[in-house]
């Protein structure tokens, strides 16, 4: 197989991929693992996910990359893997789990935690696939080396781009000797009720009054661009142990989010741990995570240029070679006669 950066998707065919006019659409694979191996002596795995895709001849290729997450032997991947699901098609795909020991990306140097194979197509059908990991490919899973669970979801054509800018005031404080360093993640609700990652914020260290980097997410990603999709959003103190604490909680939706774009206002929203709201009849929460400015735009399909009008210019360079003469000169088939084209304009 061929390794590639972690950060990067592999611009490789898509597994099975047969001619443009086959059937197909868009998913979108939401990966998670459980109860994973321990390899490291000192800390937890530090887990991440390869997607490998089976090309003609057996060949395995590279196609895709989670990212990867420190001290946690039960991750939930936020970072989403696409590709087109093509109906009339055997796409064969192969996870593999690695604890990532440096930050290389060559995997011959990284601790092997287990794969599965599997066809997109049973993915697809299942909605949510849990299989027990393997050592071996091919081969079936113990459940000694853990589970995967992927869970597809279809990508819509209607799609709006959000930019979000949150902070936070009066968080609890969870560190000892210092503040809180907290950290936002986003959770998208499924037709069963659970709910899948979707996004995570950086950490901001030391502060219970955080301010987080404006971020951008697709709301098919985010909530399926369904206005009534509940969105939860959970705000943690970070652990370097990978024991984020919780600090509080909350629920929002695309409509509200919509709304806010559409007047220009703020929104805040109460940050609360149902632990401590069950404990004390006077618990009000535990902080505000305001959102300072929103922005939703439109994402345009091909389509939607082409029926709504727009033009493309076209132009031709023409290497200039010396057999051709020196454009200068009027026997030169490059030469720009004022009066006439020449040869190649003709």
């Amino acid at each position: 197989v061929k390794p590639f950066n972690y950060w990067t998707m592999a611009a490789v065919p898509v597994p099975g991929q047969g001619p443009a006019s086959s059937p197909k659409t868009r998913v979108e694979l939401h990966i998670s693992c459980a109860k994973l191996k321990d390899t490291d002596v000192f800390s937890k795995s530090d887990p991440i996910v390869v997607v490998y895709a089976k090309q003609a001849k057996n060949q395995w290729t590279e196609f895709a990359r989670t990212e990867w997450i420190k001290n946690t032997l039960n991750p939930e991947f936020s970072r989403a893997v696409e590709m087109d699901y093509r109906f009339e098609e055997v796409q064969t795909l192969q996870f593999s789990v690695y604890d990532v020991d440096n930050l290389t990306p060559d995997l011959s140097d990284d601790d092997f935690l287990g794969c599965i194979q599997c066809s997109l197509g049973e993915v697809v059908s299942r909605g949510t696939y849990t299989k027990p990991l393997s050592a071996s490919p091919g081969k079936e899973g113990d459940g000694k080396l853990g589970t995967i669970t992927i869970r597809a979801t279809e990508i819509g054509t209607e799609q709006s781009m959000l930019e979000l800018w949150l902070s936070g005031s009066h968080l609890d404080k969870k560190d000892f000797l210092g503040k809180s360093d907290p950290f936002l993640e986003f959770f998208k609700q499924n037709s069963d009720g659970s709910f899948t990652l979707v996004h995570k914020t950086e950490v901001v260290m030391n502060t219970l009054n955080p301010t987080w980097k404006p971020f951008r997410i697709n709301s098919q990603r985010l909530c399926g661009h369904d206005p009534e999709c509940t969105i939860k959003v959970v705000c943690y103190d970070w652990d370097s142990d990978g024991t984020h604490d919780l600090i509080g909680q909350f629920t929002t939706n695309f409509g509200e989010l919509t709304q806010a774009h559409q007047k220009h206002s703020k929104l805040q929203w109460d940050a609360i741990n149902p632990q401590k709201q069950a404990k004390k009849r006077s618990y009000k929460n535990s902080g505000v995570i305001h959102l300072n400015q929103i922005k939703i735009s439109r994402v345009f399909s091909f389509l939607d240029y082409v029926m709504g009008g727009c033009g493309i210019n076209f132009t031709v360079g023409v290497d200039f070679t010396a057999s051709n003469g020196d454009p200068k000169l009027p026997s030169s088939l490059h030469y720009i006669d004022p009066h006439k084209p020449n040869e190649y304009t003709l």
